[in-house]
Order: C-alpha cells, then structure tokens, then sequence
C-alpha cells in the first residue's frame, strides 16, 4: 500500500531498502519476511513521508498509512 501510495516501483524500493527484488515480490505477496527486511522497508517508507497507523489509531477501519507533508 505504501509503495503504490509514493508511486515506488519495486526495484527503486529494492534499491533504497538495500534487499534484492524478489525480496520486495515475497513481502508483497504476504510471505513471511526477516525482521531487517521489515525494518528496512519500514524506515524506508518513513523517510518518504509515510506514517503507519494501528487500528486503534485509525478507528475501526483498521491499519492503514497516512502520507504526511514533512516527505524527504
């Protein structure tokens, strides 16, 4: 959701998260990843501007992201 929200291909989220691009296809896809491919995926987003909201902030329609103004 958030990639598609930055208009982010794979291969520039690869590339910026440093992992391959099967990686970022397996993520996508919902299949199990390491923590420090979450965490870079994670840091990634959030330096682009992205901001993760639980269910219990975002109400009860559930997780989501927010982009927020102050973008890299």
């Amino acid at each position: 959701m958030a990639s598609t929200a930055l208009d982010m291909s794979v291969k520039q989220l690869a590339e910026l998260a440093e992992v391959s691009t099967n990686t970022i296809v397996r993520f996508e896809r919902g299949d199990e990843s390491k923590p420090r491919t979450i965490a870079a995926l994670q840091t990634v987003f959030e330096k682009a501007g992205v901001t993760f909201l639980d269910g219990l902030y975002s109400g009860d329609g559930g997780p989501g992201i927010r982009l927020t103004s102050g973008a890299d």
